[in-house]
């Protein structure tokens, strides 16, 4: 069994604020995260995968396929992009980091076996790298 991970970049901003609070909480949980306006991240994906060696071409994973599904099931969505205002999944659910790993699974498990059949590579986590101090895993 072989382990692939990918990286991949997506640029987004977010504002951290929970409608069930008020806004006093919501400053005093998210701080600077609560900011009206948002703020931004230069996030890094990584998604990790696992699966046998295909003895015909060597490969465990075919990365042209896992590139296309990621760009298509998460990147053209997330970047560039005003998670809360431009992401319908972030309509209701705030936008943290932890939520944006969830929904980047949710998204790559729904596609899966579109792109890669029943007997492809398996996908075995998903992590967000919000800063360099930051990192969430699914």
């Amino acid at each position: 069994m072989i382990r692939l991970t990918k990286r991949y970049r997506f640029a987004a901003s977010h504002r951290l604020h929970a409608a069930s609070l008020s806004e006093a909480e919501n400053r005093e949980l998210y701080g600077k995260c609560n900011n009206p306006y948002g703020h931004g991240h230069d996030f890094i994906l990584e998604v990790r995968v696992r699966g046998r060696i295909d003895e015909s071409t060597g490969l465990a994973v075919d990365q042209g396929r896992l590139d296309a599904l990621v760009k298509r099931a998460v990147l053209d969505d997330f970047h560039m992009k005003d998670l809360n205002t431009q992401v319908a999944a972030f309509a209701t659910v705030v936008p943290t980091s932890e939520n944006v790993a969830l929904e980047a699974r949710r998204r790559l498990c729904g596609a899966w076996q579109d792109a890669f059949g029943g007997r492809g590579p398996a996908l075995e986590a998903v992590r967000v790298l919000e800063t360099r101090r930051n990192t969430f895993e699914s």
